[in-house]
């Protein structure tokens, strides 16, 4: 399988560069997704296009198992700082998570795939908005999922690149290994009034000043220690001027979690913590947005792909994968199959300092033979029953 996958890697090298050096975000990857369905479709897979919005499924087979294979499509709205011969042609808009070396690595997966036979069925799914939601807050696999990507599914199995970690090692670890994720936008009403006369109002940055003190107790005190967690507030908004009590405070924050029994604990606790709004003589309102599951790799998964990965590397180039509360919307194409996603190291000599989501990310090409030969023999060994 690696020498089919390094027999391919001048078209990997190229879908990635011509990927990154036109990047498109979120949901409009119209010409990303439309080179994807090209491509698939002169392979003579089935194709849908428009999937999830812009999503693309892919089919070839007729029979049982069914194993998908994910890749997302979309870059991030930043600024390249490289100076590459690659580097992005779009103002404001940067391949920064190396979605353009997943969607690349999924092609070439795709033709060995189209280049050979095997039994029961393989399934691509090409995803929009991994990194954003729409305005209902939902994401590509969300959508993807909506839209009847997951039907039928028997496993599914992605990867996501790792700069940080060297070329020839792959990560992988069973359990949670990324966080579920929800937004929440809160108000609190006081009575506003002039600064030299407090008595005469209810002080809006009184009662907020308690409520903080109280989210951020949540995780320290309310919850089971050993459930991760976190609850973060990433905006504070309110008064215009220095000598006016204002009449409102708008406060928004993020919740992770790891656990799927946390998950209602704590917004119920976000709820208690702003009770304390009414408590003190004023009121508040309160929305929860739904960002999406966590990651939770089934176990029998991530030891085919730990088996795969040592036999094609070499066990010493397989360690844990790293566990995160960073959210990673391919949890939600697991809610419908069991599946496992594993990490690829395509560290850069002198871009060790860059991680994931940096203006001056870029990854070593040479891992893209070696992610995509990881992929496609463990979608075999499930196709086969070899596991």
């Amino acid at each position: 399988m690696l020498k089919k996958a390094h027999a391919l890697t001048e078209e990997i090298i190229e879908w990635r560069r011509d990927f990154h050096m036109h990047p498109e975000i979120g949901f409009e990857l119209h010409r990303t997704a439309g080179i994807v369905a090209d491509e698939l479709e002169k392979l003579g897979y089935r194709v849908r296009r428009g999937v999830g919005k812009t999503g693309v499924v892919a089919d070839m087979g007729e029979s049982s198992p069914l194993v998908a294979i994910r890749a997302d499509m979309d870059a991030l709205p930043l600024q390249e700082m490289n100076d590459s011969e690659y580097k992005s042609t779009y103002d404001g808009k940067m391949h920064a998570c190396g979605h353009d070396s997943h969607t690349a690595m999924a092609l070439a997966a795709a033709t060995i795939f189209a280049k050979g036979k095997f039994p029961g069925t393989v399934r691509f799914l090409f995803q929009p908005a991994e990194e954003v939601a729409d305005e209902e807050g939902k994401s590509g696999a969300q959508r993807m999922v909506e839209d009847g990507a997951a039907e039928g599914i028997d496993f599914v199995i992605a990867q996501h690149i790792d700069p940080l970690t060297p070329v020839g090692t792959v990560g992988i670890s069973a359990g949670p290994v990324s966080g579920g994720v929800d937004s929440w936008f809160g108000t609190i009403y006081g009575k506003g009034g002039h600064g030299a006369h407090p008595n005469k109002a209810i002080d809006t940055f009184y009662l907020t000043a308690h409520v903080i003190l109280a989210l951020n107790a949540i995780v320290s005190r309310r919850l089971d220690p050993f459930a991760p967690a976190v609850v973060s507030i990433g905006s504070v908004n309110g008064g215009f001027t220095e000598n006016v009590i204002p009449e409102s405070v708008r406060i928004t924050g993020t919740l992770r979690y790891a656990d799927l029994d946390v998950h209602p604990q704590i917004r119920e606790e976000i709820q208690r913590a702003f009770e304390i709004a009414r408590t003190l003589g004023g009121d508040y309102d309160l929305e929860f947005e739904y960002g999406g599951p966590p990651m939770i790799n089934d176990e029998h998964v991530s030891n085919v792909i730990r088996k795969t990965a040592e036999d094609l590397l070499g066990k010493e180039n397989v360690h844990k994968g790293h566990k995160t509360l960073g959210a990673e919307d391919f949890g939600s194409f697991m809610e419908n199959a069991p599946g496992a996603m594993f990490t690829l190291g395509v560290q850069k000599v002198g871009h060790e300092d860059f991680p994931l989501h940096h203006p001056k990310f870029d990854l070593d090409e040479r891992a893209l033979p070696l992610g995509t030969a990881v992929l496609v023999e463990t979608a075999l060994k499930f196709l086969k029953n070899d596991h």
